[in-house]
């Protein structure tokens, strides 16, 4: 290091002395040296005034983005607020991947890898080709502000959605496959092709608006929820090697959570050893003064935030932000410039991790162009990633897979027909000509297809299908052979900034469904459903009339193919394996308040309340058998455990299986979870075969927080092994149970 720090004072001297000082003469731009000292370099040389105007210029809005360019230093602009949730969102066409919540309920961590990968070598070539054109702002950097890791704790959530569900374990398993596969974190690579940046840091799930914005809400969190529910996916994206974290706009036990330092220091980096930028939310920065009230100017806001651990600013597009009171702050005496200076040096590393200042010839996703976007290959992975987001809820006398051809199919609701509908928020550009509605899909399942929306729509209404239109539905059902009933949420109902205020079909769905039903007269009625959140469909699952029932979120640009592939089992290899991410609640009562933050009485892991869907729910057209379940009758705490199960396809279709493994801690002198999800994987069996599978679970996931902090507790902890959890009606497989004594 010494070394390092004289070759520095010796180029600086030697250029000095020649009194002309080219780029490729500063330290920085020295591929040779460390980054560590590279950064170092740069920062020296930046002016108090230009580190405010980086810190400031996150995004969003033509105002605040890009990060301007620093002319003397060769530096050029930089676009920070890029959305890579499930496609490249805001900057025109690209690949559409099922929102976020149908890839979790593939149960697949390692398709969640290729859908990132696909997504960021399309985000790199559409980056390669704004270079070119000169063109910056949002929308068009490399910097990801996804996934979402935050956690489903209430079903009325509007972002249900964007996120994994609501196990913290899981949740951080699908963040870890995507941060690797859209940055490319091989361990060999100078260049990552993407920095992924985990949101929205912390105990935010709740609420947007109802009954108080999220602005303005003060998230009361026990020390054991939020160590044991809220923090793990952070841990698990900070472990990931995640670039960025952004702060939530919610408070936190009393102070903003973009002014917390508890949290942004205390625990973000001293605690879980995060090295990467904290970026603001929208917005978060002004509201610690406008709605927390918890400082008078913009000016403590910017002191309170830097000091806290925030590196960047995402603003309501104001030219005056937060952060361009840093100087004053500085000048005031509430900030010191080493603070500041050590807070751009995240912002720098990532920019050179991503090769912006080396030579284009050295990183090989210079070269990638925008015939990569829609790919055959992309198009093949978003088809194949929707088929596999499928949950199959009911199927009544193993009704499906369709195994016939129709004269007539019908397909009726607000789904069945209308594109944008499918795609959901934080979506790539709609290419309409590559998307497939359920009635393009499976409308070739007969000579002739009617379909009906059944809703007139009304833009300023609160629910869709507020004006049903029965009329319509009986037109379009009378006659036919199979009816498939297209209904669910959208944005309207449930989104950012939107909650739920109950859990029902809205409008008049309900009633579409039941007429649907009579229209039919005798012929199948299949349901479809397109949302993100858990929805009451009780009366559709009891009722003998509704032959199926299939959970499709938003399945975004394959839906038609995709669905016309898994109902009638296409090729023999198509059954559904999809699994709920979520409990799906019996009654409404059973769900607390929503800003009773306590998990008590909450999903899986701590409610013993009866579900219509329980977590890790999900029916096949086939049947599976579990045995020879292995595992170790002692472990020492603090060691991983090792399980060996053998999964057999006892049906007569190929399929997959998802294998879940959970534990149990009994008989414990401290509280703890009820169950625990604690591994996962899914396996193509063929029809009479069997497959042996050794999983490893990490140690972690067998410790508990405690008053103390986390412990390893000297017990018996059970493990179960089979396609579900234990105890639930069956999906057509069997749970092992064995006890491992946990002692030293």
């Amino acid at each position: 290091m010494v070394k390092v720090h004289l070759l520095i004072i010796v180029v600086l001297t030697t250029v000095a002395s020649l009194g002309t000082v080219t780029l490729k003469d500063y330290p920085f731009r020295n591929v040779s040296l460390p980054w560590a000292t590279r950064v170092d370099n740069l920062v020296s040389l930046l002016t108090l005034e230009e580190i405010e105007l980086q810190m400031s210029r996150g995004g969003r809005g033509s105002l605040v983005s890009p990060a301007p360019p620093i002319p003397r230093l060769g530096v050029g602009p930089y676009s920070w607020n890029t959305e890579c949730l499930h496609g490249i969102a805001y900057s025109g066409p690209a690949t559409s991947f099922p929102m976020a919540i149908g890839l979790a309920a593939t149960f697949s961590p390692e398709l969640l890898y290729r859908v990132a990968r696909a997504t960021a070598l399309e985000l790199r070539a559409k980056y390669n080709d704004y270079m070119r054109h000169g063109v910056y702002g949002d929308g068009r950097g490399l910097s990801c502000f996804s996934p979402v890791v935050n956690i489903m704790r209430d079903p009325r959530w509007g972002r249900n959605a964007e996120t994994y569900g609501e196990d913290p374990v899981f949740t951080g398993i699908l963040a870890t496959h995507f941060i690797h596969g859209l940055q490319g974190n091989d361990v060999d690579s100078r260049y990552i092709i993407a920095s992924a940046g985990c949101k929205h840091f912390d105990a935010y799930a709740g609420p947007e608006n109802i009954p108080t914005p999220r602005n303005k809400f003060d998230a009361q969190v026990s020390e054991v929820d939020w160590h044991q529910t809220f923090l793990p996916a952070f841990k698990a994206c900070v472990d990931a090697g995640t670039y960025s974290l952004m702060c939530s706009e919610n408070s936190v036990n009393g102070a903003p959570a973009c002014a917390n330092r508890r949290l942004l220091t205390e625990i973000l980096r001293d605690e879980l050893g995060f090295k990467g930028y904290v970026v603001s939310d929208e917005a978060a920065l002004e509201h610690i003064v406008t709605d927390h009230q918890y400082v008078r100017t913009f000016t403590e806001a910017a002191a309170a935030a830097v000091n806290a651990g925030v590196n960047l600013e995402i603003s309501g597009n104001l030219t005056h932000n937060v952060m361009m009171n840093i100087g004053e702050a500085v000048k005031a005496g509430l900030l010191n410039e080493t603070t500041v200076r050590e807070r751009i040096k995240p912002l720098l590393y990532t920019r050179m991790r991503l090769g912006e200042f080396d030579p284009p010839s050295m990183n090989p996703y210079s070269t990638l162009d925008l015939s990569i976007i829609q790919s055959p290959a992309h198009q093949a992975l978003t088809l194949e990633a929707a088929m596999k987001s499928f949950v199959l809820l009911k199927n009544k006398d193993g009704f499906l897979p369709i195994k016939s051809y129709f004269n007539q199919v019908a397909v009726v609701g607000p789904f069945a027909n209308d594109q944008e509908a499918l795609y959901n928020n934080y979506a790539p550009t709609m290419n309409e000509s590559l998307t497939v509605t359920p009635v393009e899909g499976l409308g070739k399942l007969a000579s002739m297809v009617t379909w009906a929306n059944g809703c007139v729509e009304n833009p300023f209404g609160p629910l869709p299908c507020d004006d049903y239109n029965a009329t319509a539905i009986k037109e379009a059902v009378t006659g036919a052979d199979i009816v498939f009933v297209c209904l669910g949420t959208g944005l309207q109902v449930e989104r950012e900034d939107n909650d739920r205020t109950d859990l029902d079909l809205p409008g008049g769905q309900i009633i579409l469904l039941k007429d649907a039903i009579t229209f039919a007269n005798g012929a199948p009625v299949v349901l479809l459903l397109f949302n993100g959140g858990p929805l009451n469909v009780t009366w559709a699952d009891q009722n003998p009339s509704v032959s199926a029932i299939m959970e499709c979120w938003f399945p975004a640009q394959s839906t038609g193919t995709a669905l016309l592939h898994v109902l009638t089992n296409e090729g023999g290899t198509s059954s559904p394996a999809g699994r709920l991410p979520s409990t799906w609640p019996l009654f409404y009562d059973q769900i607390p308040n929503m800003v009773n933050y306590s998990m008590s009485g909450r999903t899986y892991r701590y409610s013993n309340a009866p579900a219509l869907y329980p977590f890790g729910f999900g029916l096949s057209y086939t049947t599976f058998r579990y045995s020879d379940f292995v595992v170790p009758k002692a472990l020492t705490p603090g060691h991983d455990l090792d399980v060996t199960v053998t999964v057999t396809n006892t049906g007569s279709v190929s399929a997959d299986e998802v294998t879940q493994i959970y534990v149990e801690w009994v008989q414990t002198s401290v509280a703890t979870p009820r169950l625990q999800l604690v591994a996962v994987t899914r396996t193509t069996t063929a029809p009479g075969k069997g497959t042996t599978l050794h999983l490893t679970v990490p140690a972690d996931y067998l410790a508990v927080y405690t008053r103390s902090g986390w412990a390893f507790l000297q017990c018996t902890v059970r493990v179960y092994a089979g396609g579900q959890q234990p105890s639930q009606r069956s999906v057509g497989s069997n749970v092992l149970i064995a006890d491992v004594i946990m002692a030293k």
